[in-house]
């Protein structure tokens, strides 16, 4: 009978669902306290995407913004292993890289956006550098610290039985340290799309922060809040449909 009941036994509620439609209602409340070209109506902001959507343009902007952030989050990606991995095996080389990732990791990464204009010009390279210098530090500390994080006993267990280094890479330390590789790519996505919406703030001719820039500049902010709702949902979707399949996926290679 107990058994029986555990099956039946109804999932716990989740409050998930409530909380987009709680925060339209916030919103709603506030913009009809002020003046429409203060703060508009949600629906006011998805007429404007829908007007976007419909001239084309929407498109665009969003596919610039994504292959500037792929081309440079890709790049540090690779630059991030190679240097976390190497950081934690070898200790005169964490020794010389660690004040590097510190100092690198204190400057904001808009700071680099001026720097980045002035030697490459405005387009797709000098964005794609501020990105790459924003997620890959943060992304090689965290590597660096899931490779410390490694269980000696295991490596010297795994050493005694005859592994090679590229064994112990590939059977020890990469299984071993896979949540703090999602935690990098976490970490330096989020630095990243930042890096990118400031950069292109500042200095692009497209994309999704030239049109927070633009409408905050012709005073559209229906315009600036479909970019910033643009800006949002990308991060949900990559966090929902990228990051949370890998930490799925990883979890049943870990167990074997």
């Amino acid at each position: 009978m107990k058994k029986l009941a555990a099956q039946l036994r109804f999932p716990q509620p989740s409050w998930r669902w409530a909380a987009l439609p709680f925060l339209l209602v916030v919103w709603s409340i506030a913009a009809s306290r002020v003046p429409s070209y203060v703060l508009p109506q949600p629906w006011d902001v998805a007429a404007e995407g829908v007007r976007w959507i419909r001239s084309g343009e929407l498109g665009r902007q969003v596919m610039a913004s994504l292959l500037r952030e792929f081309g440079g989050f890709g790049a540090a990606v690779v630059a991030a292993v190679l240097i976390g991995v190497s950081a934690g095996l070898w200790r005169p080389f964490r020794e010389f890289v660690q004040p590097l990732l510190g100092l690198f990791m204190a400057i904001p990464p808009i700071a680099w956006a001026p720097l980045s204009l002035i030697f490459f010009g405005l387009g797709y390279l000098s964005i794609a550098v501020v990105i790459f210098i924003a997620s890959t530090f943060p992304m090689a500390q965290t590597i660096q610290e899931g490779v410390l994080s490694i269980n000696s006993g295991e490596v010297r267990a795994a050493r005694m039985l005859g592994a090679k280094r590229l064994q112990l890479l590939a059977h020890v330390y990469l299984p071993a340290s896979l949540p703090f590789l999602t935690a990098a790519l976490r970490i330096g996505f989020a630095q990243a799309w930042r890096a990118l919406v400031a950069a292109e703030m500042i200095g692009a001719s497209q994309g999704i922060g030239w049109m927070v820039a633009m409408g905050g500049q012709v005073g559209n902010s229906a315009q600036v809040l479909l970019g910033i709702a643009l800006i949002g949902l990308t991060a949900w979707l990559m966090e929902s449909l990228v990051f949370r399949r890998i930490e799925r996926r990883y979890e049943g290679w870990r167990g074997q």
